[in-house]
């Protein structure tokens, strides 16, 4: 496991480490060991030396101008600009929201920005890569590459965002899996904000276990595997974020990309993915904002996919045994493969650009809210039933158990710190606890 320090350079030991980088590219492309190893001393110190800005801490409040300074230097690129659009307008004239519908705009602009040296892009990662940079400067065009670049970006984009917030730090935890890929987990635990915060992304290949087909073929897949073996690529980014305070709401997101090749040589690929927030208390601004963000995201694609989606995930997060939804819910989709390849990975990268303005707004609004002992014990009534959710019917949990070499505690991340379970609980009638758990057996149309 490597956890990678982030160096602040003076502008020419920016342009030295840039040409240093760039000499090595020749003879690292023919390279027999990943350039990504966290076990190479020389790796480590071109990829310390790679240009990255230190970000400078600060306390939430500060003024505009730092604020959005500190963003900017803390991401590169595209993200450091939507980033810096999400944190300005809130602080600058107190409009909660004005500053995702400017990040929404600044991401529109520079989402066609996809295209670039591998090399420079993976400079605003919080770590290499799983696959070898040399790979994937050798395969720009290909889905996977494309994929793994934007988990990547989508990762650091939103760590950063949260560290912004929090004045914490996330822990970078590279791991391999011995069957083929590994991951990054970044977490975040005890902040001043955040409880626990992860975002992890995962980059694995093997051979489905016959648990796994199984259940992609309740699906509706139809697998033709060769002498019983189905050699898949699986990849994503995914996030639970468990704040302190029981008026910001938790949030869960998670993209990813699905390749599995057939007897005949065929692939068959899909995506899936989607956000959706878990409030413990009812703001409707908040739910307007949140749904809103993802509805523009969504119609840019297709008119029908924010209600098809929407009305997906509230069946999707249905904690069965209670008769309520784990929250109040965003848009969720499966085994995406239409209308054409190129189509789907647009649609998903705009769901992926909507994270921070769709959720750093709220948390700031709400980020010196009072509350009391009760909130509190509520909030962590309403933590236990997340737990249900995740052990018994999540999806992404289950494929992570029933895939050999998984890493449990990237899969187990989402679980909350704390958690309550109280016998036969009931909140009291007119309270707004009551109003919570009325709107999760009956869920809404916030937009």
């Amino acid at each position: 496991m490597a956890t990678f320090v982030f160096c602040s350079l003076n502008r020419t030991a920016q342009n030295a480490a840039r040409r240093s980088l760039s000499s090595h590219l020749p003879r690292l492309a023919g390279a027999a060991q990943p350039l990504c190893s966290a076990h190479s001393p020389a790796l480590t110190l071109r990829w310390l030396s790679r240009g990255t800005r230190f970000r400078s801490q600060g306390t939430p409040g500060s003024s505009a101008a730092r604020a959005t300074r500190r963003g900017a230097l803390a991401l590169g690129g595209a993200a450091a600009v939507t980033a810096a659009a999400a944190v300005a307008g809130f602080l600058a004239n107190g409009n909660h929201f004005q500053r995702a519908e400017m990040a929404t705009r600044v991401s529109t602009a520079v989402e066609e920005k996809e295209e670039g040296d591998i090399l420079e892009r993976c400079r605003g990662f919080m770590s290499p890569p799983v696959t070898d940079i040399a790979v994937l400067q050798g395969s720009k065009a290909e889905m996977r590459t494309r994929m793994e670049m934007l988990i990547m970006e989508t990762q650091a984009e939103f760590c950063r965002a949260l560290q912004e917030v929090d004045g914490g730090t996330f822990k970078v935890d590279r791991w391999d899996r011995k069957e083929g890929g590994g991951g990054i987990s970044c977490v975040m635990q005890d902040g001043k904000v955040f409880e626990k915060a992860g975002v992890n992304v995962s980059v694995v290949f093997g051979n489905l276990t016959e648990e796994a087909a199984r259940q992609m073929r309740s699906r509706g897949k139809v697998l033709k595997g060769k002498d019983g073996k189905l050699p898949f690529c699986a990849m994503g980014v995914s996030s639970v974020i468990h704040p302190k305070n029981p008026h910001i709401p938790t949030v869960h997101f998670n993209y990813r990309y699905f390749e599995i090749e057939e007897e005949d040589g065929t692939k068959q690929w899909w995506f899936g993915g989607g956000t959706d927030l878990t409030p413990v208390y009812i703001n409707k601004e908040d739910a307007f904002h949140f749904h809103n963000t993802l509805k523009e995201a969504c119609d840019k694609h297709h008119p029908q996919y924010y209600p098809d989606y929407k009305k997906w995930c509230d069946r999707y997060f249905y904690i069965r045994h209670r008769g309520e939804t784990r929250g109040i819910g965003g848009i969720f989709f499966d085994d995406l493969d239409s209308p054409t390849q190129e189509e789907a990975f647009n649609f998903v990268k705009s769901c992926a650009q909507t994270v921070v303005p769709c959720y750093l707004p709220i948390v700031y609004k709400h980020l010196n809210d009072a509350f009391t002992d009760e909130e509190k014990d509520w909030q962590q009534v309403r933590r236990g039933r997340y737990v249900e959710f995740n052990l018994v019917y999540d999806r992404g949990v289950k494929f992570g158990l029933a895939t050999p070499g998984s890493r449990i505690e990237s899969i187990l991340m989402s679980l909350p710190l704390t958690a309550r379970w109280e016998y036969m609980h009931e909140p009291a009638k007119g309270t707004q606890e009551a109003e919570m758990l009325e709107v999760l057996r009956n869920p809404k149309e916030w937009v």
